[in-house]
């Protein structure tokens, strides 16, 4: 019993702790190239896990979701960047923002190259191995896609907003206070909701359900992998 949990545990949290670990020191990185060296001067832009995660965010409330609900959702300390700092500040933008989610893409392909030359699963140490690469994929597929919504505080919030014209850029940007709220809602609120009345508003599974499979098939096609 307590091998099957340490199994799940070590499968499930090294792979989604290293996807937020890169996802939000390649944001610090890709600033620090830009000429906003905020994250480097704060030692962000490192691989080190313990300098990004939160303590409830990153463990504890992932954790109890996976074991209670099966669906995990959390977030690392947001890397800090000034934006006013950058070169080009409405340009960079949207290239520090999709620094995160391209870091996720290709741990994703990575780790499915790797899946696909190990050979089959035999022993419970290969059984693990693979477990990890599984989940590796999925996390950063996920993580990628999630942010990507175009809603700030996401990276395809912050990405819509420098390459939006500036009527409509302006008005997003200003929902960016709100947006966690929002995700909240449709995260949670709106599928509580429709259990009680009978209806299905999982919108949340609708919009990203298809773009997730989207993005596995492509990362199967690409690295050769069912």
């Amino acid at each position: 019993m307590i091998e099957e949990w340490l199994f799940k545990i070590t499968a499930v949290g090294i792979p989604a702790i290293l996807a937020i670990t890169l996802h939000e020191a390649a944001h610090g990185w890709v600033a620090s190239k830009l000429g906003d060296d905020t994250a480097l001067r704060l030692g962000r832009v490192t691989f080190n896990p313990l300098r990004h995660i939160d303590p409830f965010g990153t463990i504890i409330l992932p954790a109890l979701m996976y074991f209670t609900t099966g669906f995990v959702f959390g977030w690392a300390k947001p890397v800090p960047v000034n934006f006013g700092r950058l070169r080009n500040p409405r340009r960079d933008m949207v290239w520090v923002a999709l620094a995160g989610p391209g870091s996720n893409l290709i741990l994703a392909v990575v780790s499915a190259w790797i899946w696909g030359m190990l050979p089959n699963a035999a022993g419970m140490g290969d059984m693990w191995v693979k477990a990890m690469l599984e989940v590796s994929i999925l996390a950063n597929v996920v993580l990628m896609v999630f942010n990507l919504i175009p809603l700030p505080p996401l990276d395809g919030g912050r990405v819509a907003v420098g390459i939006l014209p500036r009527a409509l850029a302006l008005p997003l940007a200003r929902m960016e206070q709100y947006g966690i709220l929002v995700l909240i809602g449709v995260l949670f609120l709106l599928p509580l909701l429709g259990r009680e009345i009978g209806v299905d508003l999982n919108v949340f599974g609708w919009i990203m359900g298809p773009l997730v499979d989207w993005a596995l098939d492509l990362i199967a096609a690409l690295t050769g992998n069912s």
